[in-house]
């Protein structure tokens, strides 16, 4: 799912940065004001986790990959999207700079797709599953999921209009393989992380995550 250079105009490209970086300015202002000591040592070991699993590339074709993201898990653990957004573009930072991973110039259209997209698709869906009632487990498996599809489809149709996917290849192959990896690796763990939590460290989560009744909705 990380977009390469070559495989996007500039002028595509600016347009990506253009839309990314209000979500970034705003994981900032989040992070200033709602982490602290106890929460800091949490972000980084989720940011590592993220980083390592990211490392794990399933060759797709058409040369693209597809992986794991874990924006929805962060978003769900500290209870706003905009923590997705935060970590996933530390990530990508690291990754493009040092590790050559993904495009710098389309670093934008990545931080779109991976943190703002399948964060906030990732992080409202279980919002809206758990006011309806839905376990944790489902609700964060369902969430992590739909965010992960929804963005290997918006980076199908963005290689479309770069010029570099046929739309309906692009889509049924970003859509498809990334529906197996929202089954059996994102959705999974994700679902086993936020349970596992919820069990054992329920303060680390927000009371509103246990109670549906009592959900509010972070930003």
């Amino acid at each position: 799912m990380h977009i390469p250079d070559s495989f996007m105009p500039l002028t595509q490209a600016l347009v990506y940065w253009v839309i990314a970086l209000p979500f970034i300015f705003l994981s900032i202002r989040w992070a200033r004001k709602e982490l602290d000591d106890t929460k800091v040592p949490i972000l980084a070991a989720l940011a590592a986790g993220i980083f390592a699993i990211q490392a794990l590339n399933i060759p797709i074709g058409m040369g693209t990959s597809g992986h794991m993201v874990g924006a929805a898990l962060v978003a769900i653990i500290f209870g706003s999207p905009l923590a997705g957004v935060l970590v996933l573009t530390l990530v990508l930072l690291v990754q493009g700079f040092v590790f050559a991973d993904g495009g710098i110039t389309v670093m934008g259209a990545n931080i779109l797709n991976m943190g703002v997209i399948s964060g906030f698709v990732g992080y409202y869906a279980f919002v809206a599953l758990r006011k309806n009632k839905l376990s944790i487990s489902i609700s964060s498996f369902i969430g992590a999921w739909l965010g992960l599809f929804v963005s290997a489809l918006a980076t199908a149709i963005e290689m479309y209009i770069a010029g570099t996917f046929p739309l309906v290849a692009g889509l049924t192959m970003m859509g498809l393989y990334h529906l197996i990896i929202g089954f059996v690796g994102e959705g999974l763990i994700t679902a086993i992380v936020i349970t596992s939590i919820g069990k054992s460290r329920p303060d680390l989560l927000e009371n509103s995550f246990l109670n549906p009744d009592q959900m509010g909705v972070a930003a």
